[in-house]
């Protein structure tokens, strides 16, 4: 249950008098339960501070941007030097162009980019220039994709009219034969395939793209002259830092990158090959913040320590030994298990729990015993993750399972 006459109480009956809902969109903790809190202080590594100070090993690393850890050293010292000079100007700072060779030179498609300031900034660009290029309408979406927070691909419809989506087809993840009869109904009018890296849509099991289904997608739009999106802004650089499905073989015409690619700082990025670079010089995409310079300062410390230390191999097996723990904690307290996706970017549901019942116990136990999970969101490695912060993790997960066992004998609800 949350602490009565904490800051965390009070901040919330404050923002409920001045924001609607006291707080909108996925941070919204009441969408968690009773023993989230809603407001932090601080972050630093792999362990962040609510505003009554309660400290928690970090498994959300602010929902994936924070990729090398809070405050990491590199990146702060970088965004310091540019603060000094200046942010937002009257145009972009050289670091713009530092930022966007590095970005080609690391992103394999790459011939160009272009920066926005968050993921559905990206992806809505990377169709907007996908319809540019070809003169055409049709975007084939995966079912229960999340690209965005816009009418054409939020998963809302408050406020959404069947015209923003008049031009969107479905098909199924993985699924070839899906994939071809979308494109079939499209016909002569498909602009665009945008696939996420991977499946990770909330509340399931996560998939990797099959390699059938990853090549066939890249055949479908070479031959209708279409662009294959993929929308990395939440797996990018944690797979892979030439992009998400270069291990497959398989390059896109156009990805969206955000999250990860500054450590924190508001930053995203569109990358093209030639195909589609008139296309990108005649859209009108901008924004009075897109060319903050401190954010490229912060993004070019990112890549280059990426680029230059074990941080994925160290993300990569951590994940691993979170996992690990994870089964054994669940099997010690005779409880079943899913966890699927890349080890870095864990998703993790228990069998038989449709509602999230035991999946809420057992964030509730762990958050109060010290580590934020997430009940039904995949989560977030990152380069600062130590073994000490992941066996820590394991302990207060061990309180969480126990918690969780506690509701699958007894049926009780959860507190």
């Amino acid at each position: 249950m949350p602490l009565t006459n904490s800051r965390d109480q009070s901040l919330r009956a404050r923002a409920a008098e001045v924001i609607p809902g006291g707080m909108w969109g996925h941070m919204n903790a009441r969408a968690l339960g009773p023993a989230y809190p809603q407001f932090f202080e601080r972050g630093e590594g792999a362990r962040v501070w609510d505003v009554d100070r309660r400290e928690y090993v970090d498994l959300m690393c602010s929902w994936g941007p924070n990729i090398l850890g809070h405050r990491h050293a590199a990146v702060e010292e970088a965004a310091a030097r540019q603060r000094l000079k200046g942010d937002a100007l009257n145009g972009p700072g050289e670091v713009m162009v530092e930022l966007a060779e590095l970005m080609v030179a690391t992103v394999a498609h790459a011939k160009w980019t272009m920066f926005q300031k968050n993921g559905t900034d990206a992806t809505t660009a990377c169709v907007t220039i996908a319809r540019a290029g070809t003169g055409r309408r049709k975007v084939l979406v995966a079912k229960g994709s999340y690209h965005g927070a816009v009418p054409w691909c939020t998963p809302s419809l408050a406020g959404v009219t069947q015209e923003d989506r008049a031009h969107i087809l479905h098909f199924d993840y993985n699924d070839v034969a899906s994939l071809e009869a979308a494109v079939e109904l499209a016909g002569s009018d498909l602009a665009a395939i945008i696939v996420t890296a991977f499946r990770h849509d909330i509340a399931r099991d996560q998939e990797m793209p099959t390699l059938e289904f990853a090549r066939r997608a890249r055949e479908l739009c070479t031959a209708a002259d279409a662009a294959l999106i993929i929308d990395d802004v939440r797996a990018g650089f944690r797979i892979d830092l030439a992009g998400s499905w270069e291990p497959l073989g398989v390059r896109p015409d156009l990805s969206a990158f955000s999250k990860s690619i500054a450590n924190g700082y508001a930053l995203a990025a569109v990358t093209g090959n030639d195909r589609f670079r008139e296309a990108a010089t005649k859209v009108y995409l901008t924004g009075s913040f897109w060319c903050g310079a401190v954010s490229m300062a912060a993004a070019v410390a990112t890549i280059k320590v990426l680029r230059d230390t074990d941080a994925l191999p160290r993300m990569i097996e951590m994940g691993e030994r979170l996992r690990q723990g994870l089964q054994a904690a669940a099997t010690r307290h005779g409880l079943s298990l899913r966890q699927t996706g890349p080890a870095q970017l864990p998703m993790v549901l228990f069998d038989g729990d449709p509602e999230f019942r035991l999946a809420g116990a057992f964030c509730a136990g762990a958050l109060r015993a010290g580590a934020y999970f997430h009940p039904r969101h995949n989560m977030f490695l990152s380069a600062a993750h130590t073994k000490k912060d992941i066996d820590q993790a394991l302990d207060a997960a061990e309180v969480g399972m126990a918690a969780a066992a506690d509701i699958a004998t007894s049926g009780k609800s959860v507190a």
